[in-house]
Order: structure tokens, then C-alpha cells, then sequence
């Protein structure tokens, strides 16, 4: 597959770029500052700079994408509205399908996370919920796949990791917190056999 990766010299992105490299696909890798995807050189991938506040270098990006899989945030010191530019944007390119990276807690999942969790997240989320839940909406109107992770780790990919929708997602005090790893892989599954078109999933390491 043709893959395209949103903000990939992130940690997450990194990791989605990684694996699909692993995997055998040909990645387009997109980053404000191409230099820093720290990835090792492929011939299946090439690395472009585009930045969710430059429209023209994001369109002229995501041309001819299939597939688009994101693993964009809101950088330290930036104000929200990133994430919503960057979905709006993904979206007028009309890939076929795009796989989101979301928060648990937020938005879809919020109900499902409990009471502390949201308490939480309304806590230390506070100036990027709105941002994050918009951009949310946005992905799952225009028909792509959410996944809401716990709190993330730099650990190892898990063995026994999982994808659930939220109607599945076991209730406890606080969400499991799961490896980057774990999420690019589960999102990296969903590029791959679709499963959740139009809604949000839930990776979980066991």
C-alpha cells in the first residue's frame, strides 16, 4: 500500500512510519521539518515538508493520497486549533480513507473513560479539548477511523495487543496506558483491513 503519514517526525508518527516501512509499504512522510523524521532512509520512503499552517504546502502533500494515517498533536507552546486545521485540511484532499489519532477520555470516548477520567482530561486538556474533540467530529463525519489511546508510553509493541469499539472498552478508574507502539500498530491494522470506517476504536495492550 501507498501510505502517508501526518506529522511523522512526531513520536507516534515516527512509529506509524516505522512499521509501515516493516510492513512493506511505501510511505510518504510529512513534516514541518523533514530532517527531523528519524527513520532510517528506505526506498519506500520519501520524506516531504508540509506544515498543517501552510494550506498550500499540505495540499500540494496530500495529493493523490490513499491513505492518510495521522499522528499530528498540538506542540508545546502552540495554541489549539492545529488539530482541527489538520483534519479539515486531510479531508478536502479526499483520500480514501484517513486513521486519526485521538485521546481517550475526549469527545466519543468520553462516557465510556468514566468519571475520573474526564475529570482528568478536563483538567490537563483544558485549552485543547475543544480543539481535539472538533477535529474528532470532523474525521468521523467525512467517514475516517478515531482511535483513542490511554495515556502513551515509549514502551515496546505488545504481543497481546487489541482494537475494541467503545461499547467494549473494559471499565476501569483510570484508562490502561499503552505504547506508542501498540497504537501505530493498531492503526497501521486498520489502513491495512478496514474495521471501523466512521467511528472510534480503542487499542489496548491486553
Amino acid at each position: 500500500m501507498h501510505l502517508t503519514v501526518l506529522a511523522a517526525s512526531g513520536a507516534t508518527g515516527r512509529e506509524l512510519t516505522r512499521q509501515a516501512l516493516d510492513r512493506g509499504h511505501t510511505v510518504m512522510a510529512l513534516a514541518r521539518n523533514p530532517e527531523r523524521i528519524a527513520v532510517s532512509d528506505s526506498p519506500l520512503l520519501s520524506k516531504v515538508a508540509a506544515d498543517v499552517r501552510d494550506r498550500a504546502s499540505m495540499e500540494a502533500a496530500l495529493e493523490g493520497s490513499h491513505v492518510v494515517l495521522s499522528g499530528l498533536g498540538v506542540p508545546q507552546g502552540d495554541q489549539p486549533g492545529i488539530l482541527t486545521l489538520g483534519a479539515h485540511t486531510v479531508i478536502a484532499a479526499e483520500p480514501q480513507r484517513i486513521i486519526w489519532l485521538g485521546a481517550f477520555g475526549t469527545g466519543a470516548s468520553a462516557q465510556a473513560a468514566g468519571w475520573a477520567t474526564r475529570k482528568l482530561v478536563t483538567t490537563f486538556l483544558r485549552s485543547e479539548l475543544t480543539d481535539k474533540v472538533t477535529a474528532d467530529t470532523a474525521i468521523l463525519d467525512a467517514g475516517g477511523t478515531v482511535f483513542h489511546p490511554g495515556p502513551l508510553t515509549s514502551g515496546a509493541l505488545s504481543s497481546t495487543r487489541r482494537t475494541v469499539e467503545l461499547a467494549a472498552v473494559p471499565r476501569r478508574f483510570l484508562p490502561p496506558r499503552i505504547s506508542r507502539a501498540t497504537v501505530a500498530a493498531a492503526m497501521l491494522d486498520e489502513a491495512q483491513t478496514p474495521r471501523y470506517a466512521g467511528s472510534t476504536a480503542v487499542p489496548l495492550e491486553r
